[in-house]
């Protein structure tokens, strides 16, 4: 299964390499079937197809996800192969609904898929019923809301494979400037959130988190591999080897070195100031026992510097998605909206009305700003 979101044609080339329009079913995920990025790579790959097998081949070889049956058919797939969701449901919280549920059932199979949506469901559960001092995504937003509003560290570097999703839902959330009644917010609100899986970060970021600034950060890490390997010679597995990692840069954040240290270990003066770690920096580490599909624990260990859950693989994403939405509780704000998309969107638009006038009629670039109308002029120069 390849995934398709970005309009740069490259993403497209790659994707569609190697691939035959004859064996290729093309699910095209749209709420309103309007979305500008989606629909012009919807457009794009039913010319693929249609060059190849003609233009009655797209309604066979094209399904949609959408809300938006009547556009839908006029795209030309036909409106028995779409797959409809409530339209309360939100681009970003709709992983449960046919927007994940199909895609995912493709690739894995739908018995897995059920196992999933249990497992997200067990999290609502959990969310619903759990007293607070329990409740895994309430602990979770109460920490992000301390970092983020009470000490003032906005980043959120992530240790893990999801981090792709949970910046996604999380900015995209909270990253608001005024309360849900419209009145400008007293403090700061919404995370930045980046990471990298397993060891990638070690060489980019982690001198940042160790050194530099106070971000606080979340480690992901997973009890048993799904992939075990170990080298005769070697002093522990690979996945020992990663999760030796897992284990020390929390202590190295929480704890970090001092002067006094480095001078028992006979460091060279000069070097000391920069060998030292200040420590006091925040993290959380979640433990999970497998990537399996449905395999639910409960916090285990909790100390005054991290804290430790086993949990459900795939109800990660649920958890965060609760933990989002009571930060915005919290906040007052409404995690549920994005109006902050929509001025670029606005002003695209724009452009694109100028780049086609431009290059079919031959106007001159004018309404934009001198920055602006300085990078188009050169733009339509080349």
């Amino acid at each position: 299964m390849c995934s398709l979101a970005n309009v740069d044609p490259i993403d497209v080339a790659r994707n569609i390499t190697g691939l035959n329009p004859e064996t290729t079913l093309v699910v095209v995920v749209s709420k309103t079937f309007t979305t500008a990025e989606t629909m012009l790579n919807a457009r794009t790959l039913r010319e693929w197809i249609s060059s190849t097998l003609g233009p009655s081949a797209v309604a066979k070889h094209m399904v949609a996800v959408s809300t938006n049956l009547t556009l839908v058919e006029k795209f030309g797939i036909d409106p028995n192969n779409a797959f409809a969701f409530w339209d309360w449901v939100g681009g970003r919280y709709s992983v449960c609904s046919a927007v994940g549920v199909l895609p995912l059932s493709l690739q894995y199979g739908f018995s897995v898929i059920e196992k999933f949506l249990k497992g997200a469901s067990s999290i609502d559960q959990h969310m619903h019923s759990e007293p607070f001092e329990r409740n895994i995504p309430v602990l979770l937003g109460l920490l992000s809301i301390w970092n983020v509003s009470f000490l003032g560290y906005p980043a959120r570097p992530w240790r893990s494979l999801h981090h792709t999703f949970n910046r996604h839902v999380s900015m995209e959330s909270n990253g608001k400037g005024v309360s849900i009644d419209g009145v400008p917010l007293p403090f700061e609100a919404g995370e930045i959130d980046f990471g990298e899986p397993g060891t990638n970060g070690q060489h980019s970021f982690y001198q940042l988190i160790h050194q530099g600034r106070i971000i606080p950060c979340d480690f992901i890490g997973v009890i048993k591999s799904q992939q075990p390997v170990y080298l005769r010679g070697e002093v522990v597995s690979n996945h020992d080897e990663l999760m030796s990692n897992f284990f020390a840069q929390p202590d190295a954040l929480a704890n970090g070195k001092t002067p006094e240290e480095l001078q028992k270990e006979n460091v060279a003066p000069h070097l000391v100031p920069h060998k030292t770690f200040s420590g006091n920096r925040p993290s959380l580490s979640l433990l999970l026992p497998s990537l399996n599909a449905y395999n639910i624990g409960q916090p285990i260990l909790q100390n005054v510097s991290r804290k430790y859950c086993t949990l459900n693989a795939f109800s990660l994403l649920a958890i965060y998605e609760h933990r989002i939405a009571v930060e915005g509780f919290i906040w007052g704000i409404n995690s549920f909206d994005q109006w902050g998309v929509e001025l670029g969107k606005s002003l695209a638009t724009q452009v694109r009305k100028q780049l086609n006038a431009s290059r079919t009629k031959g106007e001159q670039v004018e309404g934009f700003n001198f920055s602006t109308t300085t990078l188009l002029t050169r733009y339509l120069q080349v």
